[in-house]
C-alpha cells in the first residue's frame, strides 16, 4: 500500500525537475545521493525497469506533466502563444462536449457549455489564442463564434 503512495509522488518530483536536466542526461543513480536514490524507492527497481525508466526520463526533458491542480500542462506562460492549424475532417460546430483533432496531432476539447451550429467545412481553418487565467479561445475560419478549449494531448 505504501509503494502506491510513493511511486507517484516519486515520478511526480521527478518529471517536475525535468527541465534542469539540460540537454545531457545521467543515469537516476549518479544524479542523486544514494540516500535520495532509495528514499524515493528506486533501489527497488529491477536494472531493466531503471534502465526503462532513465530513457524515458532521456526522452521527455521538455515534457510538463501536471500543474499543482493535477491538470495536464502543455505550455509553460511564456509558451503560451497564439497558432494556426487545420482541423481533421468535416467541422460544423460544437455541442458541449465536443474535441477537435488538429492536423498537428493535438487534441483539444471543449471546455464550456453550449453548443453553436456552422456550415459543414472540410479542414477548416483555426485559431488558438492564449488567454486569461490559462484558458484558451479557438476560432474556426467560415463559423462567425469561438469557443474556450482546452489541451487533451
Amino acid at each position: 500500500m505504501r509503494i502506491r503512495i510513493v511511486v507517484p509522488t516519486v515520478l511526480c518530483l521527478l518529471l517536475s525537475a525535468l527541465p534542469a536536466f539540460a540537454q545531457q542526461f545521467s543515469s537516476l543513480e549518479e544524479r542523486m545521493s544514494a540516500a535520495d536514490f532509495k528514499a524515493a524507492g528506486l533501489d527497488k527497481l529491477t536494472p531493466d525497469e531503471l534502465r526503462y525508466l532513465d530513457g524515458w526520463l532521456q526522452a521527455h526533458q521538455q515534457t510538463r506533466l501536471v500543474n499543482s491542480s493535477g491538470k495536464p500542462v502543455f505550455y509553460a506562460d511564456n509558451e503560451r502563444k497564439e497558432f494556426e492549424t487545420h482541423l481533421v475532417g468535416t467541422f460544423s460546430g460544437w455541442s458541449g462536449s465536443t474535441q477537435f483533432t488538429l492536423n498537428n496531432g493535438q487534441v483539444w476539447r471543449q471546455a464550456e457549455s453550449g453548443a453553436y451550429s456552422c456550415p459543414t467545412i472540410t479542414n477548416p481553418k483555426v485559431t488558438i489564442k492564449p488567454m486569461i487565467l490559462g484558458s484558451w479561445l479557438m476560432y474556426v475560419q467560415g463559423c462567425n463564434d469561438s469557443v474556450r478549449v482546452e489541451r487533451v494531448k
